[in-house]
């Protein structure tokens, strides 16, 4: 059966369900393009017709599929025939009635924004998981073929904002709050300078994804992005790692090799951590910001050099250049462009989008694992002040989603520095030991105090049942019996 018939035949205008919305793939990478249609058809239990470039899609769709919907997953770039952008432009001047998600391996801001201008559902950078890919394509078949809400979007809904859509992403980061936005603006300003950037902010806000968007968005983009962490390498090995080694320049060297600047050579370097940087490296990183040129160790021949330097640091370079620890000219050399990665406490509205995304991420296709926050728990999680930023966040979520999943998440359920910097809190269960006017059930009142004692112990040590036993003062068989018959967890 050919794709034309393939299309009539599958779809049904009285009936909109997403099992009935065809989808068709264009990818040119054979490799990739066939591992995504199997994926796809085991998991919709249906043909997804692949073709690899928009000439073959276009000669194989005619004008009398113009009422009937389909779903488009297209790349961008080519070998023959139009873009995926165009693609989709030349789709909508036919007529046709279409539900579309780009992927790309070479994102770039422009083609977001195009993406977004097209009315494009989701855009999606390479390399990105498979279970990924199937629930945007769910979430964009569901919307626009007219399905039911899936368990997943329903229990959040009321409480949670949906998954981040096109205009909430940038380059790998997440976010609609002013200060976020901001930093974006600031990066598309400086992507298409050869200017040296500092990017400065507490661990865990992303400072490496700013640094591999500044590159995505240059020039360079098409050389590599090399990335070192000054602080995770060695002192007496970290100059051989950056400049590179002539063989016998020391023991062990047995043979020429390039260091990372060179292998950055015409794209970008990011020096990470670059406060962790020796005093004595710091000198020869000057010249290399002075000079454009680098000198492997053993070799007195300076190496010419055309590598944009992104740097970052969680530290403040300007207190440590006043207490000697940093160089002085280096910072100021350094800090040519400097853009801060704020921490997520100073970006509590994006809190619940960001929760929303990672549930997206980590929840699985049938949502049985899906859990849900009470609005207390998400007045917690929005009051906390997350010292370990995005990434705390993150594995947090998904914490919760594999040891709790498909529970309610209240707030004696987490972590007890959360859930204890709220004074209220306390004072909730500080108030079961008043007698109310009207009296109580004492039974039933000791039973909820004991499971909400043991929830507590139990987060307050991550699940370890020794220390929560301790804690509670009983033995570790008695707590592991309380928590079998109560169904505690």
């Amino acid at each position: 059966m050919d794709d034309l018939n393939y299309l009539h035949t599958n779809f049904e205008t009285k009936n909109n369900g997403i099992s009935q919305v065809p989808i068709i793939l264009v990818e040119d990478d054979k490799i990739l393009g066939k591992t995504i249609q199997k994926f796809l058809e085991r998991k919709f239990s249906r043909k997804v017709t692949h073709y690899l470039n928009s000439n073959e899609c276009l000669s194989n769709l005619s004008h009398s599929i113009t009422s009937e919907k389909f779903c488009l997953i297209t790349d961008i770039s080519f070998e023959q025939g139009p873009d995926g952008l165009l693609l989709i432009d030349m789709f909508k001047e036919r007529g046709f009635n279409f539900v579309s998600l780009v992927i790309t391996g070479f994102a770039s801001i422009e083609n977001a924004i195009s993406a977004t201008k097209r009315g494009v559902y989701h855009y999606l950078t390479k390399p990105f998981e498979l279970e990924n890919l199937y629930n945007l394509v769910t979430q964009a078949l569901e919307e626009f073929a007219g399905a039911s809400t899936p368990k997943r979007k329903a229990v959040a809904r009321g409480k949670l904002p949906d998954p981040p859509g096109p205009n909430d992403f940038f380059c790998g980061m997440i976010g609609r709050s002013d200060i976020i936005k901001d930093v974006f603006e600031r990066i598309k300003k400086v992507a298409l300078s050869d200017s040296t950037i500092l990017i400065t902010g507490p661990s865990g806000t992303g400072k490496e994804l700013v640094a591999e968007a500044i590159h995505g968005l240059s020039d360079r983009s098409g050389n590599r992005f090399v990335s070192v962490n000054c602080g995770s390498i060695p002192k007496d090995l970290l100059e051989s790692e950056l400049f590179g080694h002539i063989k016998g320049s020391f023991t062990g060297a047995i043979s020429n090799r390039s260091g990372r600047f060179e292998l950055a050579n015409g794209g970008s370097i990011f020096l990470d951590e670059i406060g962790d940087m020796p005093l004595m490296l710091q000198v020869k990183l000057l010249r290399v910001l002075q000079n454009r040129e680098i000198e492997p160790v053993g070799s007195s021949e300076p190496l010419k050099i055309d590598t944009r330097i992104v740097a970052a640091t969680h530290r403040d370079l300007e207190k440590l250049a006043e207490q000697g620890r940093f160089r002085e000219d280096l910072f100021y050399r350094l800090n040519v462009i400097p853009i801060k990665v704020p921490a997520l406490k100073d970006r509590r509205e994006d809190i619940p989008l960001l929760i929303s995304y990672f549930l997206s991420r980590f929840v699985s296709a049938d949502g049985s694992n899906q859990i849900e926050f009470v609005p207390e728990t998400l007045e917690l999680l929005m009051s906390y002040d997350w010292p370990g930023n995005v990434r705390e966040l993150e594995n947090l979520v998904e914490r919760f989603v594999i040891l709790r999943g498909g529970t309610v998440i209240n707030p004696e359920d987490l972590p007890a520095k959360i859930f204890r910097m709220n004074p209220s809190s306390v004072d909730q269960h500080q108030s079961i030991f008043s007698l109310p006017n009207d009296g109580i059930n004492l039974k039933k009142t000791l039973t909820e105090l004991e499971v909400s004692l043991i929830k507590q112990a139990m987060s307050r040590t991550n699940g370890n049942k020794n220390q929560a036993s301790k804690l509670l003062g009983i033995n570790r068989t008695t707590l592991i019996e309380k928590i079998k018959k109560k169904s505690i967890f």
